[in-house]
């Protein structure tokens, strides 16, 4: 009898445990502010599927994350051009869920296989915690590359548009509106909202380039600064712009093009060539085999 009041003891207390964490988790949740994202892009994919975990982590030790760290991750947000789409202290609790998940599966994996031990989950949370990292590193070298390939056209656009007699704010307006889609695109229409936001036209072509972080981007915004200051011709030296970013871009290949060779020299010494003098060599040895039979 008295075993039986312990069972029933003992799960009263477990029941109440339960729900004395369920109340202070749904506490917590409440306690999160809603963030306001009719101005914000979109996060992620992978944010979006964890968002309301990674608000919550963010939202209760973003606070602990250094001031240093949290503009080193701004600046390089605003490169990868996700800076209205994710806060640095998201980004890193995004990196901290993503590493419990993977390392969940992680664990899962080693189940299925009757793998035991914690080397899993320590394996499944550093993929998950720093892909991300990788993840953005990929985004702002092809952001660079997209923008390095669309400049001059973006340019052209420009200078055809300020010959026309548009000043430079149309002019920008029309490449934003009949240029390519891109990274280029994305940042000159960026650059506009900034400009009928009221903030000065100097001022947010000088901020373009601390986006963009390209000697490309910020040679042609000194350019027109110092041109508007002056009051010099703009259609000239927009030209002339678009035909040295032009020629960067050509030289820029043919460097990639001078590189190929060398870059293929590994794959070529230790992958294709072993199994080309095996394909050559394996004839040669069958008629050996039967000489020697």
């Amino acid at each position: 009898m008295n075993s039986h009041w312990l069972i029933v003891g003992f799960a009263v207390a477990m029941g109440l445990s339960f729900a004395l964490v369920a109340w202070v988790i749904s506490r917590l949740a409440v306690d999160v502010p809603a963030q306001d994202r009719i101005w914000l892009d979109p996060p992620p994919i992978g944010y979006r599927l964890l968002w309301w975990p990674v608000q919550w982590l963010a939202h209760y030790f973003g606070h602990l994350i250094p001031v240093t760290w949290q503009a080193k991750l701004l600046t390089r947000l605003r490169v990868a051009g996700v800076d209205f789409a994710l806060t640095p202290a998201q980004f890193l609790a995004g990196r901290v869920w993503w590493g419990v998940v993977c390392g969940l599966v992680g664990v899962w994996l080693a189940q299925s296989f009757k793998l035991a031990g914690w080397l899993p989950f320590v394996g499944g949370f550093m993929v998950g915690f720093f892909y991300p990292v990788v993840w953005l590193k990929d985004r702002v070298d092809a952001r660079r590359r997209e923008t390095m390939k669309s400049l001059p056209f973006m340019l052209d656009l420009i200078t055809l548009c300020v010959e026309s007699g548009l000043n430079l704010t149309g002019a920008i307006q029309q490449a934003v509106d009949k240029g390519p889609p891109g990274a280029m695109k994305d940042e000159f229409a960026r650059l506009l909202r900034d400009v009928r936001a009221g903030r000065a036209r100097a001022e947010a072509l000088r901020e373009l380039a601390q986006r963009m972080d390209l000697p490309a981007v910020s040679n042609f915004v000194a350019t027109l600064i110092q041109a508007e200051a002056t009051g010099m011709s703009l259609g000239p030296i927009l030209r002339a712009q678009a035909e040295q970013r032009r020629i960067e871009r050509f030289a820029r290949a043919e460097k990639l093009a001078m590189e190929a060779p060398v870059k293929l020299l590994f794959p070529l010494i230790f992958f294709i060539f072993p199994c080309v003098f095996a394909i050559l060599m394996f004839p040669i040895v069958m008629k050996f085999m039967q000489a020697g039979v």
